[in-house]
C-alpha cells in the first residue's frame, strides 16, 4: 500500500491541499491528477483507487482545485475559470513541478482538455489522460439530479446513482458518508453551488457566462492539441452525449481511445483496476519515447 501524504502549500495566499505519493520528485516522472467537480468532489475521493497503483511507478501529486476539497473556499464570480486555472498553474510552480503527465476526471478532464487545446498550455502538460472529460455536456435528467443535491444523505445517494453505473456505490452507507463529509466541509457547498447563480436577464448564446453553462456546444479546438492523449470513457456515461469520446478521438491528434462497457461517468472509480492498467501502460510507452532529460 502506498504511503500517501496529505500536504498543504501557500499559493499566493491560498491554502492549497494536495496528496503526494510514490517515488521521490525528480527520481521518477511526475503524474498529476485533477479531480471531478460534483458536490463533494476532491482528490481523495476521485483518486483513492488510482494513487496506490500509480505510486508504484511514478511520483504522484493530486491537488484539490480552488474551492474544492481541503483547499481554501474561494469563488470568483467575475471570471472563475481564469482564476481556477491561474491558481492551479501557480500551484505547480510553487511546488517545483515543471513537467508532468496529467490525468483528469470529469471536470478535471474537461479543464485539462481545454488547457491542452490552447497552446502553450497554462499547466506543464507532457501527456494527458482524459477520463470522462471534454465534449458536450447536456442537461440530462442525471445531471439535474447532481445539481439538485441539497446537503442530505438522500440526495447524495441520488447523485451517486445518477453518476455511477453500479448502484452499489449509492447503496453503500459508509461511502455515502465519506462523500457527505467532503461535500459539507465549510464553504464546499457554496462553492459548488455558485456556478448555478445567474443574473436575472436573458443570456445570449455567445455570452461568456452562457458559454460556461450546461447544454452549450463545446467550442474547444481539439485539433490544436500537441501532446499524446489517452481518452477513456464509460459506455453508459449519462452526463455526456452518446459517442462524444469517439468525436474527441477523431479530432485530437496522437490519441488512443478506450470505451469501458458497463461503466458510467467515472471509469477511474467504477473499473479502477482496468483504468490503472491502461493508464500505466500508456504512460510507460509515452516515457519510453522521451529523452531521459525530459522525464523528471
Amino acid at each position: 500500500m502506498a504511503d500517501i501524504q496529505s500536504c498543504y502549500v501557500n499559493v499566493d495566499g491560498i491554502n492549497t491541499h494536495y496528496l503526494e505519493a510514490g517515488q521521490p520528485k525528480g527520481e521518477a516522472p511526475t503524474v498529476a491528477l485533477l479531480h471531478s467537480g460534483e458536490f463533494g468532489g476532491c482528490a481523495e475521493i476521485s483518486w483513492e483507487y488510482t494513487i496506490p497503483a500509480l505510486a508504484e511507478h511514478f511520483h504522484v501529486v493530486a491537488p484539490d482545485w480552488l474551492g474544492f476539497g481541503r483547499t481554501d473556499k474561494v469563488y470568483d464570480f467575475a471570471d472563475q475559470r481564469t482564476r481556477v486555472y491561474r491558481h492551479m498553474s501557480r500551484f505547480f510552480e510553487v511546488v517545483g513541478i515543471d513537467s508532468a503527465d496529467f490525468i483528469g476526471n470529469s471536470m478535471g478532464g474537461s479543464n485539462l482538455a481545454r488547457i491542452i487545446a490552447d497552446p502553450p498550455p497554462v499547466l506543464p502538460v507532457r501527456s494527458a489522460i482524459l477520463c470522462s472529460g471534454g465534449g458536450f455536456t447536456p442537461l440530462t435528467e442525471e445531471r439535474k439530479t447532481l445539481l439538485a443535491y441539497d446537503g442530505t444523505a438522500d440526495t447524495m445517494r441520488d447523485l451517486l446513482h445518477a453518476m455511477l453505473e453500479d448502484p452499489k456505490w449509492g447503496d453503500d452507507a459508509d461511502y455515502v458518508a465519506r462523500r457527505q463529509e467532503m461535500a459539507l466541509m465549510p464553504g464546499a457547498f457554496e462553492c459548488a453551488s455558485a456556478p448555478r447563480l445567474k443574473r436575472p436577464e436573458p443570456e445570449k448564446q455567445d455570452d461568456k457566462a452562457s458559454a460556461q453553462s450546461f447544454g452549450i456546444p463545446d467550442n474547444t479546438v481539439y485539433e490544436n492539441v500537441q501532446v499524446p492523449v489517452l481518452i477513456i470513457a464509460g459506455e453508459n456515461d449519462p452526463l455526456r452525449e452518446p459517442g462524444y469520446s469517439s468525436q474527441l478521438a477523431d479530432r485530437i491528434p496522437h490519441n488512443e481511445h478506450h470505451v469501458y462497457e458497463n461503466c458510467g461517468h467515472c471509469p477511474n472509480i467504477e473499473h479502477a483496476e482496468r483504468f490503472n492498467a491502461d493508464a500505466i501502460d500508456f504512460l510507460k510507452r509515452v516515457h519510453a519515447q522521451l529523452p531521459q532529460t525530459n522525464q523528471g
